[in-house]
């Protein structure tokens, strides 16, 4: 009965989502107030709908309902209740109902917290975003129904991937999803403001808040993922460039780009053509990591479906939304003017280097991800484009980005003085050279280059602690006025400087990694004893052991240095039980310095086990780098100048009220 009330709901979903694209942009067209509220009204109900869904299938995973086809494919009974609900969402139909909830919700908040918004506008927007609903639930109940019923039911089910049978994986989805769907609003304002003809920088200002907090949660799931395949895949690595990988992240990226041109936008009412277009290709790159995980066109551990057909479906989606919204930005190009004027040497001048930066990096990951795709589908050649063509490629545009990030905040507006700026950077390049000579001293070895990197990961983090120094006069002023200058800096202002010191922090965890990391692949014997990076590792054997719904074998390995002991790891090889997969668990040890990383490999002759030991330096500042951006996202969001949007004009006094003392 549950799962049909599920079914129900999923339905009534799509009639509301229907009402909610049609009547609103009606009644913007017509001027009608009521039709324009009754988006607000489909929005609000359309995520009550879908909640209702999703908590029916969610009460099945936990119940172990095998009456159904989805639960009976993707969970067991014996499953960890964690790993039950977060079944829910890891597989192809319960992902997209999570999609399509997420979606639903963004809808909702635009129609609660956008009171400020003008009606017209408003209505139109929730017109477009309703007609993504439109299109995913259509791809869901005729394509990917997760309701469906097992007949006849069998008593246990198939059991989720173990490979997503983890804590950190459980949560990835969700925050990723939140990325994802978060920038179907930056579309749909950028297609209502086509549609209103309403570009101007209080546009800017309202679509704002929402690609925030769509990068932030799209920053959190992208690290997430990262990190869960560091230590559950063990590769030894923390990214690989997986063609899924680049999928979320090539949005990132688009997304980045968009939040500092809308900056422009705001301030200064220029880049509008640019913004615009920004805000629909972001999107649009999403909708493109969706084709590329659920379409079968790609093998990853990432990936959910292999239906062609479904891959047909969501193909027709990009071609519609992607296709329409494009079009209109052609017809409506002419009425987009540039605004106001700028010096190539000012705080536009940098944000514009910024998005050439970043959009032509974005490029180079977009045609190295899809060539080898679209090679294969024209002559039928599979060829691999890996690490060696990202890294030549995306490196070398990342190196004056890093370079050029503390100039921007000091610029002045329309025109800026280079040389004020980099006498005021004069404290932080002494620190970085510093610190580049010291790295080379204590090093006395290569990679040459790698210093140099790091310097820069120095650089940007010194930067952004001169720009808050430089605001409160730091060193300038008074003590007093110091702290006072501190505690009234905008919360915006704070936010740019921790997003920007956290990638710095993330540029010497990618740096380290990447130059100095340690690997030995070793055949050792119990009571064997491995060097590596100072750490001596003394093989202790195997051992069985039993989990609730796995066997495993459990390597002990006694880690010394210095001759104490510091701790024992324990890397292991699991075989589940349903379905029967076989996954490795490194054993970690993490400090400061760098993580010692163990993974437990076959059995050999004579009682050996292959071993494969990696030191990877400061690789926990990546992860660190990015929780402190998400951070910097969170208190730039906080700031109420950017929560409410742009304020609504007051109304003219009337000609006879008295002036105010």
């Amino acid at each position: 009965m549950i799962a049909e009330i599920g079914h129900f709901s999923l339905l009534l979903a799509l009639g509301v989502a229907l009402a909610q694209m049609i009547l609103p942009i009606w009644g913007a067209q017509r001027g009608n107030q009521a039709l324009m509220r009754m988006g607000s009204s489909a929005a609000q109900a359309q995520f009550v709908l879908l909640l209702i869904a999703f908590s029916a299938l969610t009460v099945a995973y936990v119940t172990s309902d095998f009456s159904l086809l989805n639960v009976v494919q993707n969970s067991h009974s014996a499953k960890p209740m964690l790993y039950k609900v977060s079944g829910v969402w890891g597989n192809h139909e319960g992902s997209l109902l999570l999609w399509v909830l997420i979606l639903a919700l963004f809808g909702c908040a635009v129609a609660v917290f956008g009171r400020n918004l003008p009606p017209d506008l408003k209505a139109n927007v929730l017109g477009v975003q309703g007609s993504i609903s439109v299109a995913f639930l259509l791809f869901m109940i005729m394509t990917s129904n997760p309701f469906i019923r097992a007949d006849p039911a069998p008593f246990e089910g198939r059991g989720l991937n173990p490979i997503l049978q983890d804590p950190a994986l459980s949560f990835h989805p969700p925050f990723l999803y939140l990325g994802y769907v978060g920038f179907s609003v930056a579309f749909s304002f950028a297609v209502a403001a086509l549609i209103t003809g309403r570009i101007d920088p209080a546009w800017a200002r309202w679509v704002r808040p929402w690609t925030l907090m769509a990068w932030m949660f799209l920053t959190l799931g992208i690290s997430m993922g990262s990190w869960w395949a560091y230590y559950e895949l063990g590769w030894g690595g923390w990214w690989f460039w997986d063609p899924v990988e680049n999928a979320s992240f090539m949005p990132w990226l688009s997304g980045t780009a968009l939040l500092h041109s809308a900056l422009v936008m705001e301030k200064r009412d220029s880049l509008k053509i640019w913004t615009i277009l920004l805000a629909i290709l972001t999107f649009s790159l999403s909708l493109m990591g969706a084709f590329l995980v659920r379409s079968g066109v790609l093998t990853s551990v990432h990936s959910f479906a292999t239906d062609p057909a479904r891959g047909v479906f969501i193909l027709g989606i990009m071609v519609i939304f992607i296709g329409g919204a494009l079009a209109l930005f052609a017809h409506r190009a002419q009425m987009l003017r540039q605004g106001g004027i700028f010096a190539p040497v000012s705080r536009e001048g940098s944000l514009v280097l910024n998005n050439l930066l970043i959009t032509t990096s974005c490029a180079a990951v977009f045609i190295g991800t899809l060539y080898p795709l679209a090679l294969e589908a024209v002559t039928g050649d599979k060829i691999s484009v890996g690490p060696p063509f990202f890294n030549a490629t995306f490196g070398p545009l990342m190196i004056p980005l890093l370079i050029a990030m503390p100039f921007g905040p000091f610029l002045a507006w329309k025109r800026g003085d280079i040389l004020g700026v980099a006498q005021r950077l004069s404290v932080a390049a002494v620190v970085t050279a510093l610190v580049v000579i010291a790295v080379y001293a204590y090093l006395a070895r290569g990679p040459w280059l790698a210093p140099l990197a790091l310097g820069m990961g120095i650089w940007v983090i010194a930067g952004a602690l001169s720009e808050v120094a430089f605001r409160a006069k730091m060193f300038r002023a008074p003590w007093e006025e110091v702290f006072r200058r501190l505690r009234n800096l905008p919360r915006a202002a704070y936010g740019t400087a921790v997003a920007h010191l956290g990638v710095g922090v993330m540029v010497l965890g990618v740096v380290a990694t990447t130059a100095w990391q340690s690997e030995k692949i070793l055949a050792v014997k119990p009571g064997e004893t491995v060097n590596i990076a100072g750490y001596d590792l003394r093989f202790g054997g195997v051992a069985p052991s039993q989990g609730p719904n796995y066997r495993e074998q459990i390597g002990v390995l006694i880690v010394k240095r210095g001759g104490e002991e510091i701790t024992r790891l324990h890397p292991s090889k699991r075989l589940y039980d349903a379905p029967k997969t076989a996954t490795t668990e490194a054993g970690i040890y993490a400090s400061w310095g760098g993580d010692l990383y163990v993974v437990l490999g076959d059995e050999l002759k004579e009682g050996a086990f292959t071993l494969r030991f990696y030191f990877n330096p400061l690789v926990r500042f990546i992860w660190i780098g990015t929780l402190i951006m998400f951070f910097g996202g969170f208190l730039s969001l906080s700031d109420r100048r950017l929560r409410v949007g742009a304020p609504k004009r007051a109304r003219a006094a009337p000609a006879n009220a008295a002036p105010a003392e």
